[in-house]
């Protein structure tokens, strides 16, 4: 069997040995080569928010409360621009290698920075105006709501740094490169694990900057990042390379139709978690916030697990639909939703039985234990589910098709929202928000689940990568080289 593969529509274009792997490597092993490096990276950038609250957790409640007000945002911020919009380029490279059209995805290189680069602008200046009136809406106050802006004010006035390397980490992984990110991430964490504390609380010639410190570490290990990504592309050590062939709407268009529907689905996830958390400080004050965002946090640890499984799948899917396998994509994509819905249920269960191990890492506020020990007794057990809606959620922005992750989410959004107003209105009792938070997550991951299963990616009658017939014999006449072992 050939090694590579040449698309034989137009003017022959040799794939590269990493994107026939793609197309032809089986299923398990391919995706688990490319999720271990994906998790590995995912998980010490979430980390980072880790370090950063058991750093400043040592400067008192009002620090950690801070922390927990501004977490969220800043979730948001990487979820949308690491896994929505940096989604949508890894689904436009994927598809455009997938079809033979290289020059296309060299030149979706500096489109991809263009985008990031204007979107965390726009992030930075919104949250400058209007981040003390939200955190105050989410329950912060007096010492603690100045905590918040502190570190506000610097991680956001620099966040243009992480939409950077965002889109270069993206444009890396839709070429099927997971380890280069995950080395240059993690590379960033190592350094941060010393700089944080360096800068949080002084260091030989380092003033003591406090929370602010924090948030400059985090600024400067996401440019050390950012530099190593863009050194390891223009040094044309990846598959795709800078080509500039002047502004073009199509390209800007082709990341945009996927990353801008991945960012409202984004939105909906942390608008959620923005309502529940003022929710909860309506309701038991700053405590009960930091009890609530501390054990939320490891909700968030999830997203590494899932994204470990959905980033290879944004690629692999992407790729295989792009070279007309649809059959193959789905495959995948209900492939790695069951082994992330495995280990993100397996976490979730962990955390329900033994709350106090996570919980007791940051602080030993009675009332803060409190909280965050009902929310994972109750909500831990539907942690599979999130796996499992999030992982197909990026397999989905593979295919390019994202109306039912949109929908899932609007219905988690407001069961939640809605839900959990209505319980706590009634009851007075945190115990049934978060057992309607449950109840969202459960509903959130079985609607997704059992649309991409039923076809919903193929139902279209357009032409091109959407269409819902089996083309093996329009890949044989596009594809030369793929066996039939490839298919499977």
């Amino acid at each position: 069997m050939s090694t590579t593969a040449t698309v034989a529509a137009g003017p022959q274009h040799t794939l590269s040995p990493r994107t026939s792997k793609l197309l032809q490597g089986a299923i398990v092993p391919t995706l688990l080569g490319m999720a271990w490096p994906n998790i590995l990276v995912m998980s010490a950038q979430a980390s980072t928010g880790l370090i950063e609250t058991w750093w400043v957790s040592h400067l008192g409640s009002d620090a950690l409360t801070g922390m927990a007000l501004v977490f969220p945002g800043f979730m948001m911020m990487q979820m949308i621009s690491g896994g929505a919009m940096g989604g949508g380029i890894s689904s436009a490279i994927a598809r455009a290698l997938g079809s033979g059209r290289r020059h296309d995805a060299d030149a979706l290189v500096l489109h991809a920075m263009l985008i990031n680069g204007a979107l965390g602008l726009f992030f930075s200046a919104m949250l400058l105006m209007f981040g003390r009136p939200l955190y105050a809406v989410m329950g912060g106050r007096d010492g603690s709501l100045e905590a918040a802006m502190l570190y506000s004010n610097v991680v956001f006035g620099g966040t243009v740094v992480v939409w950077l390397m965002n889109a270069l980490a993206s444009v890396i992984r839709g070429t099927g490169n997971m380890f280069v990110p995950a080395m240059a991430i993690c590379l960033s964490v190592v350094l941060l694990v010393p700089l944080s504390p360096a800068l949080i609380f002084g260091f030989g010639p380092i003033p003591a900057m406090g929370i602010e410190g924090g948030a400059a570490a985090v600024l400067l290990t996401n440019a050390l990042a950012a530099m190593v990504l863009g050194w390891y592309i223009l040094a044309r050590r990846s598959v795709v390379q800078v080509r500039w062939s002047g502004l073009q709407w199509r390209m800007l268009a082709d990341i945009l139709r996927v990353g801008a529907v991945g960012s409202i689905s984004t939105l909906q996830t942390s608008l959620t978690i923005l309502l529940t958390t003022a929710l909860v400080g309506a309701a038991a004050g700053p405590d009960g916030v930091a009890g609530y965002g501390t054990g939320g946090r490891l909700e968030y640890l999830l997203i590494p697990i899932a994204f470990g499984f959905g980033g290879p799948m944004v690629a692999l899917v992407g790729t295989n639909i792009g070279a007309g396998q649809p059959e193959r994509a789905l495959r995948i994509a209900l492939t790695g939703g069951a082994l992330a819905f495995l280990l993100t249920e397996t976490i979730g269960i962990a955390a329900s039985i033994w709350p106090y191990a996570w919980l007791g890492l940051f602080g030993h506020d009675p009332q803060m234990l409190r909280i965050g020990a009902a929310y994972l007794r109750m909500v831990g057990p539907a942690y599979g589910f999130f796996g499992l809606g999030l992982s197909l959620y990026f397999a989905s922005q593979g295919a390019g098709r994202l109306l039912w992750p949109l929908l899932a989410g609007l219905c988690r959004m407001l069961i939640a929202v809605g839900g959990g107003a209505l319980a706590l209105h009634l009851t007075g009792s945190v115990q049934w928000l978060f057992g309607f938070l449950a109840l969202a997550l459960v509903l959130y991951g079985s609607i997704l689940a059992a649309a991409v299963h039923s076809g919903v990616w193929f139902r279209s009658k357009s032409r091109g990568p959407r269409s819902a017939q089996p083309v093996r014999s329009a890949l044989a006449s596009r594809c030369v080289g793929l066996s039939t072992t490839g298919q499977t």
